[in-house]
C-alpha cells in the first residue's frame, strides 16, 4: 500500500490498483477544510460536522478524479447486511444516498462508490476481467454476519465474477490491541461467521481483544480470494491520530475517511 497525492487529497492505494482501469484506495484525514475535531478531510455527512464543510471535502475528492460532486456515492450505513447493486447507467446517483446498505457493487464507469469509516474496516474488491468493483463496510456486526463473503457471492451471481479473479484491499481500521469487546459480540460471531477462536484473545472475564482485520483476511480466504491478491493497510486508526479518524479514540466526536472505487 502506498500513499498517493491527487489534487488536494492524499489516499492509500492498493499495490494492484495502478495496473488497471480502476482508481481505488483509502482517504486519510488530511487535505480538507473541516475544523477540529473533524479536521480536515471529513467525508461523513452525519458526523456532526458543518454540512457545508463536508460537502466541500466531498467535492474536493470528486474533483481530484475529474468528477462532478454528484457522482460521489455513499449510502446510509446501518451495520447491516444489505448490498446495493448498480448495474445500469445513472447520470445522477444522489437518490442512492438514503438507501440503507453496507456494501456497494457496480460495473458502471465514472461513479465514485465509497464506504465511510472511523474504526470499522473498509474493503475494496475488484474483478479486472469483468471490470466490476465493490466496497464493503465491515464493523463487528457486518463481519460476524459474513457480509464480505456475501458480497463476493453477489458479484458471482450478478456479474459472473470468479473469486480467483478478484483482488482485495483491506483498509485502515482499529487494531486488536485497541479494540476490546464483550459477550454480545462473541455471541454474534458464534452464531454467524468470522472464526471467533482465531480472531479473539480473552483479556479478562467476559472481555476479548478482537482482530477484525484478521477476520476480514480469513473471510477473503473463505471466499476463494488468493492471499497474493490481497493488500492491507497495517496502521491502526486508533493509534495514528495524525492520519486517521477514530470513533473509539475520540469518543464519537470525529470525522470519517473513505474506502472508494472508481471504474474508468
Amino acid at each position: 500500500m502506498k500513499t498517493v497525492k491527487q489534487g488536494k487529497i492524499h489516499y492509500m492505494q492498493p499495490a494492484w490498483a495502478d495496473r488497471s482501469n480502476l482508481v481505488s484506495g483509502f482517504t486519510t484525514r488530511n487535505g480538507g477544510s473541516s475544523r477540529s475535531p473533524f479536521n480536515s478531510l471529513n467525508l461523513g455527512l452525519g458526523s456532526g460536522d458543518q454540512l457545508s464543510q463536508v460537502e466541500a471535502n466531498r467535492a474536493a475528492v470528486s474533483r481530484a478524479f475529474d468528477l462532478e460532486p454528484h457522482l460521489l456515492l455513499t449510502v446510509n450505513q446501518v451495520h447491516g447486511s444489505e448490498i446495493l447493486v448498480i448495474d445500469q447507467p445513472n447520470p445522477e446517483v444522489s437518490h442512492f444516498q438514503s438507501v440503507n446498505s453496507d456494501a456497494i457493487i457496480t460495473n458502471q464507469r465514472n461513479i465514485l462508490i465509497g464506504i465511510l469509516v472511523a474504526d470499522c474496516f473498509p474493503v475494496i474488491l475488484y474483478d479486472q476481467k469483468k471490470h466490476v468493483a465493490a466496497v464493503v463496510h465491515l464493523g463487528w456486526r457486518g463481519t460476524a454476519a459474513g457480509l464480505l463473503g456475501n458480497t463476493v457471492q453477489a458479484m458471482r451471481e450478478i456479474f459472473g465474477c470468479q473469486p480467483a479473479d478478484l483482488r482485495a484491499a483491506i483498509g485502515p481500521g482499529i487494531a486488536a490491541h485497541s479494540y476490546e469487546v464483550d459477550r454480545p459480540v462473541r455471541a454474534a460471531f458464534r452464531q454467524g461467521t468470522g472464526q471467533w477462536q482465531r480472531i479473539a484473545t480473552e483479556v479478562s472475564l467476559g472481555h476479548w481483544q478482537l482482530d477484525l482485520q484478521k477476520s476480514c483476511l480469513l473471510q477473503c480466504d473463505a471466499a476463494g480470494i488468493e492471499r497474493t491478491a490481497v493488500d492491507m493497510v497495517k496502521e491502526c486508526t486508533c493509534c495514528h491520530k495524525e492520519t486517521f479518524f477514530s470513533y473509539r479514540r475520540d469518543n464519537g466526536m470525529t470525522g470519517r475517511q473513505m474506502g472508494f472505487a472508481l471504474l474508468r
